[in-house]
């Protein structure tokens, strides 16, 4: 029976899928198999020796202790594409609202009803403070090509709009996902002076730490307005704000609020709305739910963070999970040790990532516990797990 500790709400439509009679699945588990989180941060959370895997339902792991989950064998699983529309409809949404100022229009009418004055009779005459440009044959710049950015980039081109990618990491998935009239650059400073709109759908790390800077801001367009539902840090703040102020960058529209930013004109801050809605809940809890019991019950990787996506269909009588340090010779050292003990490989499938790999060795029969023992005790293996 696999323990799985819950941190936040999560949606009930993923927990149905927990098979009750393998998993126990509640807020107050200890010694814990796995963790299902949202939002809540593990940073500080000690981390118990049964834990296995954590699978965050959404994209973002910044919460997550990457490090010490790599450091002590436990995958570290995402859910991206799965609140991929949710955040989509809302760039569109953020494109209007920077373009048109709706909130500021919207707040104007509530301030004259407010005020005791009949609105109806100075509409007309109020409107023109609030008008703005359509997107129609506007250019927008989409940073980053993910789930997000594909599906971005490809209704912006329904719109009438002429839209320019940029991802160094685009792979073949994600290409096959664009329509072949979408401009996909190498160079981002090609985007940025071309767009009229700029979104950015990137993960947020110490490379992207504030990637959006007073260099960066000084190579767009003048008047472009700027998109960042991705995370607040990617962004410098002083940076737009200064910006902002010369008029270089008409808008900002941002799903990370700070007062700073609130108080600014010609901002839109909302609050972390991107991934709000039910369906986005629904689905990043049940691709969640089943990342983490494929890897609990068959060992398979997919949409780790911190090791390679290896899987596998199951053979033999046993499944040996291991994970170890991406060094030469890992795998001969494995099998030099299994076939000394006469036992058979059936099937084995290997992959690294970074300074991590993970390797699956389905066996041809039940080992006894110091061939196990034996094989955990190999130099640079982490973690052994074995499942029958």
């Amino acid at each position: 029976m696999y323990r799985i500790k819950t941190f936040n709400k999560i949606s009930p439509v993923g927990l149905s899928r927990f098979d009750p009679e393998r998993y126990t699945v509640s807020d107050s588990e200890t010694n814990e198999d796995g963790i299902l989180v949202r939002s809540a941060k593990l940073l500080d959370y000690s981390l118990p020796e049964s834990l296995l895997a954590i699978a965050r339902a959404g994209v973002g792991v910044n919460n997550i202790p990457i490090d010490r989950c790599s450091e002590a064998g436990i995958a570290v699983f995402s859910t991206p594409g799965a609140n991929a529309n949710a955040v989509k409809e809302l760039v569109l949404c953020a494109m209007l609202m920077g373009s048109r100022d709706v909130d500021g229009a919207i707040r104007w009418v509530r301030s004259q009803v407010d005020a005791g004055v009949d609105v109806t009779t100075v509409v007309e005459k109020g409107k023109s403070a609030y008008a703005g440009p359509e997107l129609y044959k506007k250019t927008l710049g989409v940073i980053g090509l993910g789930a997000i950015g594909a599906l971005v980039a490809n209704i912006a081109l329904s719109l009438g709009m002429d839209v320019y990618g940029y991802d160094p990491y685009l792979s073949v998935d994600a290409a096959l996902r664009l329509d072949r009239h979408i401009h996909v650059v190498k160079d981002i400073n090609e985007l940025y002076k071309r767009a009229d709109y700029v979104t950015i759908h990137i993960h947020f790390t110490d490379k992207t730490k504030h990637m959006i800077d007073a260099k960066a801001i000084a190579a767009m367009k003048r008047g472009v307005r700027f998109i960042n539902l991705a995370r607040g840090e990617i962004v410098n703040d002083d940076a737009m704000l200064a910006a902002l102020d010369t008029g270089w960058v008409a808008a900002y529209i941002t799903d990370f609020p700070t007062n700073r930013l609130v108080q600014a004109p010609h901002v839109v801050a909302m609050p972390h709305l991107g991934a709000s809605t039910p369906e986005s809940e629904q689905n990043c809890a049940v691709m969640a739910v089943d990342e983490l019991t494929d890897y609990l019950d068959n060992g398979n990787i997919r949409n780790s963070v911190n090791l390679p996506n290896v899987s596998m269909e199951r053979s033999g009588a046993m499944r040996m999970c291991i994970i170890h340090r991406n060094v030469p010779a890992m795998l001969a050292n494995i099998t030099a040790l299994l076939s000394k003990d006469g036992v058979n490989v059936e099937n084995m499938s290997n992959k690294s990532r970074g300074d991590y790999a993970y390797t699956l060795v389905d066996l041809g029969t039940l080992v006894e516990s110091d061939i196990i023992e034996d094989v955990k005790r190999l130099t640079n293996v982490i973690r052994v797990r074995v499942i029958e």
